[in-house]
C-alpha cells in the first residue's frame, strides 16, 4: 500500500510547523524532541537518475534535464557538505587491521568531540577482494593453485570439504591461509578518533582499539562468551549432531551486518549471513550439522565456507553480540534469549521502570520480525549493569494481521503449533521442522570432501499446499514436541532455530525486515527491503502489498509498529506502512530497497538503500516482459543513495535525495555525533561485480524512464565500469572505508 503525504503527516505525529535543519540531523537512539522554528531546506536535494517530485523540475521540464544522466564513481552530496575517509580497509587497528565491508557504525563518546567507533565488517566480496587483496594487504595469497584443484570436482562445483582432509594436506593448508585471511577482514572493531582544531576527525590510535574477528579464540584465546539457553547446547557432550568441545566459548563472530548502541554505552552487533560459511540447519536437539555440509568454495567470483576448515559448530552463529568498546578485555558476549537467525539490526528501547525491550529482523525472504523481553525491569538507564538483563526473559515473533493489528507469539515450548498458510504468502512456502525422530544424524561421513547430498529438506518440511499445513497440526501441537532435550535444551534449540520455530507457531512472513529504529515516542520503525520471494519464502501478499496492491513488490516498504498501551512488554501491537518504495508515477516515494533508518532530533527521518548490486544501473529497455508482465525496472533507481525524508512542515512526506554512493557499492550504517554536525557513513564493497575500474572504462546504456505523471522516454546513461573509490585515480583499487560528512563551512 502507498501512503499519501497527509497521512504520513499524522503518522508521524507532526503538525504543520515548519521544518528547521541547522545541522545534519542525528542517529541518537532515543533522541527528544526539539522545539523548531520556521527554516529553509538546510541542503539543495542532488540531481538523481530519475525524476521526482522533490528536484524541482516541473514535469514539463523532466524530458528535456533526465534525457541524459551520468553516474559518478564517488560519493555525491549536496554543495556544502564534503567528506573525509576515516580509515578504510587494510589500515592498522592495534594487532590487526581495519576489516573488509565495514557496516554499521556506532560513536560512543568520551568526551568533547572524540570518541569510540564501533564498526561492523559484515562479509567477503570474492571479485574485489581477491583481486586487490596483495596490492592492499601487501602479501599473497594461494589463490589460484585452490581453484586448480577445485576445478571440475565430482560435485560440478568449486567445493570441497577440506575438514575433512589431513591436517598436513598441502590443499588444506592454503585453503586455512585463504579463509583466515577472509574470516579476519570480518567480525567488528573499535577504533577511537577525534575531532581537531581545523575541525578534521582522526584517528586517536587509543589502547582500547581492537579488533573482534571471524577467527577470534583460535589461536589467541579471545574466545567470545555466551548467555542464556542455548549455552545448555553448547556445553553438551553428545548429540544428534556435531558438537565443537568447546563448550559455552565461541571462536569469532562474522557476518556482522547491521546494529545498535545501548544507553549504558555498550555496541550491539547482528550476525546475519552467517549460513554462507557454516551450515543453517540443525538438528532437533539443537546441535549442528557436521562441518563439511557448508564446503569451502572458491572461483573467480564466489569464496564461501570459511568455516568448514577449522570445524567451526553452525549452532554458535547467527546471534547478537554485544561489546563495551571502552573495555579493551571486552571481545564480545552472545546473548542467546535474542535468537539465532539472519539479524540485520538491533532496535532498544529502555526506559526506567520497564522491561527492556530488544526488536530485530531476520534479513531473509520470508523472514521474521522478533522482540525480546527481558525479565526483570530497567533501573537506571545508563547502568552498564543492564546488560544482565539480556540474558534472561522471553523471544517472541510478530504476528501481522491485514487489519492493521498484531500480536506478538512466545518462542517456548508450550507455544501452540499455527503455522501461516502457503496461499498467503508469495512464492507459496513455509518450511516447517521435523520432530526429532524424522531426522537421525548421517555425520558418520565425515570422510566425504565435496559437497554432501544433505539439504535444507533433511531437516524442515518445505510446504506448498493448505492442506499440508492441517495435517502437520494435527501431528504436532505444541512447540516442544518439535525439539529434543530437558527443558533447558529444549529452549536453547528453539532459539537456536528460531527461524523454523517461529514458521511453525505462525509468524507472519514479511519482506525481508532489515531496520529497526526505536521513535522518541517508543514507537517501532521498521524498514522492509524487498516483497519478492525466492526458494526459501516470501512475504504475506495480504501485508506486503504495492502501491496498486501488486505481489510481488519489490521495491519495499517502511512501517510503524506501536505497541498497545505504549508498553514495551505489551503482547498486542498495531501497525501502520509509512512510505512504499518506487517510481513517483506509480505510487512509490522515488527511493528502492530501504535499508538503515535513522530519526534526528527533530524527529525526520534518514535512510540509506539497498538495491542488489546485480541490479544497480541495468538498463531497462522494456517495461513489460514476453508474457506482458510488469518488467524488473530496479536498475532505473541508479546507484544506491541516502534520503532525507522531514517530519514536519511545509515538506513533510516527500523524499529528498541527499547523497549517492560510489559504483557497485552500498551506503551502510549512517550514525551522527550528539551535536548532531558530524554524519559517519560506511561505503561498503566498491566494485562487487567488476572489481577495479580499469581505463576509466565506461558504458552507455538506455533506460526507459518515466516523468512523474507517467510519460515515458527514453535516457542516455553513461555507467563506470567497476571502481576506483576511495583513491579515485586510475586503476586504484576499490576498498571498503568509513568517512565523515560535514558541512564545508565548518571546516
Amino acid at each position: 500500500m502507498s501512503i499519501t503525504r497527509r497521512n504520513f503527516l499524522l503518522f508521524m505525529g507532526g503538525g504543520t510547523s515548519a521544518l528547521a535543519l541547522s545541522s545534519l540531523g542525528g542517529c541518537i537512539k532515543n533522541p527528544s524532541p526539539v522545539p523548531v522554528e520556521k527554516a529553509k531546506l538546510a541542503f539543495k536535494p542532488i540531481k538523481g537518475p530519475i525524476p521526482l517530485e522533490t528536484a524541482g523540475f516541473k514535469p514539463e521540464q523532466q524530458k528535456e534535464q533526465y534525457s541524459t544522466y551520468e553516474v559518478v564513481d564517488d560519493l555525491v552530496l549536496p554543495e556544502g557538505y564534503q567528506y573525509q575517509i576515516i580509515a578504510a580497509w587494510g589500515d592498522k587497528v592495534s594487532d590487526s587491521r581495519f576489516g573488509y565491508n565495514n557496516d554499521f557504525l556506532s560513536f560512543v563518546p568520551t568526551g568533547e568531540n572524540e570518541g569510540y567507533l564501533s564498526v561492523n565488517f559484515e562479509y567477503i566480496s570474492a571479485i574485489p577482494w581477491m583481486q586487490t587483496y596483495e596490492q592492499v594487504i601487501g602479501k599473497s595469497l594461494p589463490f589460484e593453485e585452490v581453484k586448480a584443484a577445485l576445478k571440475n570436482n565430482s560435485s560440478g562445483k568449486n567445493e570441497i570439504n577440506a575438514f575433512a582432509l589431513p591436517d598436513h594436506d598441502p590443499i588444506k593448508v592454503k585453503i586455512r591461509q585463504i579463509s583466515q585471511e577472509a574470516l579476519l577482514d570480518q567480525g567488528l572493531g573499535v577504533i577511537s578518533i577525534r575531532k581537531t582544531a581545523d575541525g578534521k576527525w582522526e584517528r586517536s590510535n587509543s589502547q582500547n582499539d581492537r579488533r573482534i574477528s571471524g577467527i577470534s579464540g583460535l589461536n589467541d584465546g579471545r574466545y567470545l562468551k555466551a548467555t542464556g539457553p542455548a549455552v545448555a547446547v553448547f556445553r553438551r557432550q553428545q548429540g544428534q549432531g556435531y558438537i565443537d568441545k568447546l563448550g559455552d566459548r565461541i571462536i569469532g563472530s562474522f557476518g556482522n551486518c547491521a546494529g545498535g548502541t545501548t544507553p549504558w554505552g555498550t555496541v550491539l552487533s547482528a550476525e546475519e549471513n552467517f549460513q554462507s560459511q557454516v551450515p543453517e540447519p540443525v538438528y532437533a536437539d539443537g546441535t549442528s550439522l557436521v562441518p563439511g555440509k557448508r564446503p569451502f568454495a572458491l572461483d573467480d567470483e564466489e569464496l564461501y565456507g570459511q568455516g568448514n576448515v577449522f570445524g567451526l559448530a553452525g549452532n554458535k552463529y547467527g546471534w547478537i553480540v554485544e561489546v563495551d568498546p571502552a573495555n579493551p578485555n571486552d571481545y564480545g558476549t552472545k546473548h542467546t534469549w535474542l535468537g539465532r537467525y539472519r539479524h540485520e539490526a538491533v532496535g532498544v528501547r529502555v526506559e526506567a521502570g520497564k522491561p527492556l525491550a530488544f526488536y530485530s529482523g531476520c534479513d531473509r525472504r520470508g523472514g521474521h520480525v522478533y522482540k525480546f523481553v527481558s525479565s526483570d525491569k530497567v533501573q537506571d538507564p545508563k547502568n552498564k549493569a543492564n546488560s544482565q538483563l539480556l540474558t534472561e526473559g522471553m523471544l517472541y515473533a510478530a504476528k501481522f494481521n491485514p487489519d492493521g493489528t498484531g500480536r506478538w507469539i512466545p518462542l517456548k515450548t508450550d507455544t501452540p503449533i499455527d503455522p501461516d498458510l502457503p496461499s498467503h504468502v508469495a512464492g507459496n512456502l513455509i518450511q516447517l521442522p521435523k520432530s526429532p525422530q524424522a531426522i537421525t544424524s548421517k555425520d558418520s561421513d565425515k570422510q566425504t570432501l565435496f559437497k554432501l547430498p544433505e539439504s535444507v529438506e533433511s531437516f524442515y518440511f518445505p510446504m506448498t499446499k493448505d492442506e499440508e499445513i492441517g495435517q502437520y497440526k494435527q501431528k504436532f501441537q505444541k512447540l516442544g514436541d518439535l525439539y529434543a532435550g530437558n527443558a533447558q535444551e529444549k529452549q536453547g534449540a528453539i532459539l537456536i532455530d528460531a527461524h523454523y520455530a517461529a514458521n511453525a507457531v505462525g509468524a507472519t512472513c514479511t519482506g525481508r525486515p532489515e531496520d529497526t529504529e526505536i521513535a522518541p515516542n517508543g514507537d517501532l520503525y521498521i524498514s522492509f527491503t524487498s516483497g519478492s520471494p525466492d526458494r526459501e519464502g516470501g512475504p504475506d501478499i495480504r501485508i506486503f502489498k504495492g502501491p496498486k496492491a501488486e505481489t510481488p513488490y519489490e521495491y519495499g516498504w517502511v512501517m510503524r509498529l506501536t505497541e498497545d498501551g505504549n508498553d514495551p512488554a505489551a503482547l498486542t501491537f498495531r501497525w501502520q506502512m509509512l512510505a512504499t518504495g518506487g517510481e513517483p508515477a506509480a505510487g512509490g516515494m522515488g527511493f528502492a530497497n530501504p535499508d538503515n533508518l535513522l530519526l534526528d532530533k527533530n524527529g525526520n527521518v534518514w535512510m540509506v538503500t539497498d538495491i542488489s548490486t546485480g541490479k544497480l544501473n541495468k538498463a531497462v529497455k522494456n517495461r513489460t516482459d514476453d508474457d506482458g508482465k510488469p518488467a524488473a525496472i530496479s536498475g532505473l533507481f541508479g546507484n544506491n543513495t541516502i534520503w532525507f525524508i522531514p517530519t514536519k512542515g511545509e515538506d513533510a512526506g516527500k523524499a529528498f535525495l541527499f547523497g549517492t554512493g560510489p559504483m557497485e557499492c552500498e551506503v551502510t550504517g549512517p550514525c551522527f555525533t550528539s551535536d548532531e554536525q558530524t554524519m559517519f557513513l560506511a561505503i561498503q564493497h566498491p566494485g562487487e561485480a567488476n572489481g577495479t575500474r580499469k581505463n576509466q572504462a565506461l558504458e552507455t546504456r538506455e533506460f526507459l524512464i518515466a516523468t512523474t505523471t507517467g510519460e515515458e522516454f527514453v535516457q542516455t546513461r553513461q555507467v563506470p565500469i567497476g571502481s576506483n573509490w576511495p583513491g579515485k585515480t586510475t586503476d586504484a583499487p576499490p576498498k571498503p572505508a568509513v568517512v565523515a560528512v560535514v558541512k564545508t563551512e565548518s571546516i
